[in-house]
This record gives structure tokens, sequence and C-alpha cells, in this order.
């Protein structure tokens, strides 16, 4: 099969490795250092499941190598609008686009540029980190879930399923998409916020009464806010979510506290500001989300103003 990264971060990257190392035709689409690294060095995987691949295809522009039956969405949720626009007409027919991003909100997004009928949902269950230019650390878990925005087990979700396993990476075909994305918003609604603003990996987190209950309570909002949603959300969910925490993430370092520690953008309106939006629509209160989503978009912009060599003016500072 042959298979496009949309972007080669740390999910990307190792979903496509694994993809790659089992056979399939794989091209990575990345930029700057990172391209130059993946066209020169390969792509090196280690950590739980290692992996190097000493020569991978890889570009910057998603229609040289096109066209393509799986086309992996693995940009930050951010870069949505831009990167959807750049695989248009990259897809053959009965293809899949498939997102692997943060938030409930993206799969829209790509159906209004690529048309819904080729666009499918995917979780990535997967810990890892871009230490640098083509090297990813593999931390904890290693599998995707999927399925149809129409729900139903399609003979193109089969088809994949069969690429997935192959590579040692499939999770299942999800039923219910509406609540997979959840469960995974939920846990990001926690561990990723909570850990960004502290600069903590989870198990650190978790071993703090306070940022525990800090983390737990982002949760229930967010639970609270999917079942207004309409998604069916188990009620010991969350429980089970922080005991796995505590026992098999310890280490884990959330993606929005990467892009933290390296300067980036954070994927605050993906995961905090999907929660807040979507309570508002439906009437639920959601006051510590909002509160979160406050202090990361300040963080966020006060990161950006400082990396310009800005000061703000006084009217600046006092919002007017």
């Amino acid at each position: 099969m042959k298979i496009l990264v949309m972007g080669a971060g740390a999910i990307g990257a190792f979903v496509g490795g694994c993809l790659a190392s089992a056979g399939e035709e794989v091209v990575f689409c990345a930029r700057g250092e990172n391209l130059r690294a993946l066209r020169e060095h390969g792509l090196e995987i280690f950590g739980v499941r290692p992996l190097r691949l000493e020569t991978v295809v890889a570009t910057d522009d998603p229609h040289e190598f096109a066209p393509y039956d799986l086309i992996l969405f693995a940009v930050k949720s951010y870069h949505t609008a831009h990167a959807g626009s750049q695989i248009v007409g990259c897809l053959k027919d009965g293809g899949a686009v498939m997102t692997l991003q943060n938030g409930v909100e993206n799969e829209q997004r790509l159906a209004e540029l690529v048309g819904r009928d080729a666009v499918m949902a995917g979780n990535s269950r997967i810990g890892a980190e871009l230490v640098s230019p083509g090297r990813i650390r593999h931390t904890s878990n290693g599998f995707v879930e999927f399925g149809e925005l129409e729900g139903g087990e399609t003979e193109r979700a089969k088809a994949l399923a069969i690429v997935f396993e192959r590579a040692k990476i499939f999770g299942g075909i999800v039923p219910n998409l509406l609540s997979a994305r959840w469960e995974k918003l939920i846990g990001n609604a926690g561990f990723n916020v909570v850990a960004a603003l502290t600069g903590r990996p989870l198990g650190a987190i978790l071993d703090d009464p306070e940022t525990a209950r800090l983390t737990r309570t982002l949760m229930t909002e967010a639970l609270t806010t999917a079942r207004a949603a309409g998604a069916r959300i188990a009620d010991d969910y969350i429980d089970r979510l922080l005991r796995h925490g505590q026992a098999r993430l310890r280490l884990n370092r959330p993606s929005t506290l990467q892009d933290a520690t390296r300067g980036k953008p954070l994927e605050f309106e993906a995961i905090s500001g999907a929660v807040m939006r979507t309570a508002q629509r439906l009437g639920v209160s959601v006051p510590v989300t909002v509160a979160m989503y406050t202090l990361l978009k300040l963080f966020d912009g006060g990161r950006a103003s400082a990396a310009a060599g800005a000061s703000p003016t006084p009217a600046a500072a006092s919002g007017n």
C-alpha cells in the first residue's frame, strides 16, 4: 500500500516507520531540519520498540509521489487547514485520509477540504517524542485504532486493518467513533494541560495530591461535556485512565509539554478549547477548563512575544 505520512513528527514518524518496516511504500512529508535528516540519515526509533530505517523517502511536497492509498494526517491541529489544502488531489479513488491528531474538530475541517467520504478518524495510543531531527524516542504503548466517520466495518477499514496488523500497530476498528475520540480528548484535557503548565511528566503530576486532583477535575469536566455531546463513556473510565497513567506512563511527556519545552505553539485550542466550545454550545459548566484554557493562551502568547524580542506596552498588558 502506498502511504503518505503528512507530518513526520513523533507520532507520524513512528507509525510510518512501523508501516515501512512491514513492507509498505511510505513517503514522509516533513520540513526543515527534520526533512534533511530523514533524507540524509533515515529514521531511527529507540526505546520500547527500536527500529532503524537506513533509507526513507522524504519530501516537502505531498504531490511529488502522489497518488496515495492512505494519507496519515499527523500535523498539529493548528496546521490542519494549511496542510489539508496541500493534500487536495493527492488521494487515489477510494483512498482515505486518516487523522491522527488531538481534539475532536479536525475531521470536519478535513472533510470540507477533501470530502467527507475520504476522511477516517484515528486515535494514536502511542507515547513518543521527537528528540532530534529523524530520531524518535518510543516511551509507551504503540498502536492505532481507527474507524469510518459513519461507523461500520467497511471493506476499506478491513483492508487497512490488515496493513496495520502486519505492522503490529493495529488497535482495532472503532464502531463508536464519537466516543473513542472523546475518550482520548478526556485524557488530553487532563494530562496534556497539567503537564504543559507544570513542566512535569505524568508520574510527578499524579504523585502530587493537588495536581492529581486538578487532573481529575479537568477530565471530569471533559467527560461531562462528552456525554452531553452524545458520547458513551464508562463510569469508571477516568479511574482506569489515572491508574494506567500512574502505573504505565510515569515517564510520559505529553505532546503539549514537548511543544512547551521546545518553544513551539501549543495545541490548547484543540484540547481545552474544544472542550470549552462544545460545553458552551451545549450549556455545560466547565469553569476549571476555562481557567486552564485562559492560562495556556496567555502562556503561549507570552512565549511568542519573548521569542520575537517584544515587550508588552501598558495598553497591551491591560488587554486594551
